[in-house]
């Protein structure tokens, strides 16, 4: 935290990466890690459940308001223990980097849309300045929102991410959206209301959470009209009509099955 530099220079690498590698996969086969996603989606359950338990159970026991309240830098226990589950959430959006590495692998190039590229630079560069200078007060509200969450949003990406057996309990996936926006507008709301009491917090990062969480808004809103309210585009031979594959799946060439990358002409792929 002594400097911006390794975030800066871990986010550079990461847009590189967003740059480079679909280029770089482009001429290889999709790579399977459906064990590695599994193990790595309940991965991110854990460690969001243990920064939202730190985060309320310290902030009860400090007597933290929801309303107002400000930084306290002293080395009392459950201070350290708020800025040190910040901390780690803060670390957790850098792992989150690698949601994007497995889509490159995959050969998901649809997933990393403009929101997704957004959505994980921004947040693991950003919040390192909230780390930095106001790891408490009012920032453990955010975070212990969005690590709630997202506990349910990797819940399901690892369920996802069992097979096709899992799919008929799946069916909540537009929630998860809903759940999202409904995060944004809670974030603005209660910034909004530290604003107008004067809540002895940095100004300019209450506005600049407010900016930020509207850009969410747009295109988190956005996504969800375009997934679930428009129209579904007609079916021809088993995909749809603007090429992407329909269900997900794709044809296996003379029943071949990828793995990590090369063919296997028999048996399983590795995790299946």
């Amino acid at each position: 935290m002594q400097s911006p530099f390794p975030t800066l220079t871990i986010s550079t690498i990461y847009l590189l990466t967003v740059w480079l590698g679909p280029k770089w996969m482009k001429t290889r086969e999709p790579f399977q890690l459906r064990f590695l996603l599994v193990v790595y989606n309940f991965g991110m359950v854990l460690l969001n459940f243990f920064i939202f338990k730190e985060l309320f159970l310290s902030s009860r026991a400090r007597g933290y308001s929801y309303v107002c309240q400000t930084v306290d830098y002293s080395d009392n226990v459950y201070e350290v223990r708020i800025a040190a589950a910040l901390w780690w959430y803060y670390v957790s959006k850098g792992i989150e980097y690698l949601d994007t590495v497995f889509f490159i692998l995959r050969k998901k190039f649809n997933q990393i849309s403009f929101l997704h590229v957004y959505h994980h630079f921004t947040m693991f560069t950003l919040w390192w300045i909230g780390i930095k200078w106001v790891a408490g007060g009012q920032a453990f509200f955010g975070a212990q929102m969005n690590a709630f969450i997202h506990v349910i949003m990797y819940m399901y990406y690892g369920l996802a991410a069992c097979g096709p057996k899992f799919q008929k309990y799946l069916w909540w996936k537009r929630y998860l959206t809903i759940l999202q926006l409904v995060q944004f507008h809670v974030t603005i709301g209660h910034t909004a209301l530290s604003i107008y009491i004067d809540c002895p917090f940095p100004k300019w990062m209450h506005w600049g959470v407010i900016f930020y969480a509207v850009t969410f808004i747009f295109l988190f809103g956005n996504f969800y009209y375009r997934t679930y309210k428009l129209p579904k585009e007609p079916m021809k031979n088993g995909k749809i009509a603007n090429g992407a594959v329909a269900n997900g799946l794709s044809k296996q060439e003379n029943n071949a099955v990828v793995e990590n990358g090369k063919k296997q002409k028999k048996g399983k792929a590795k995790g299946e």
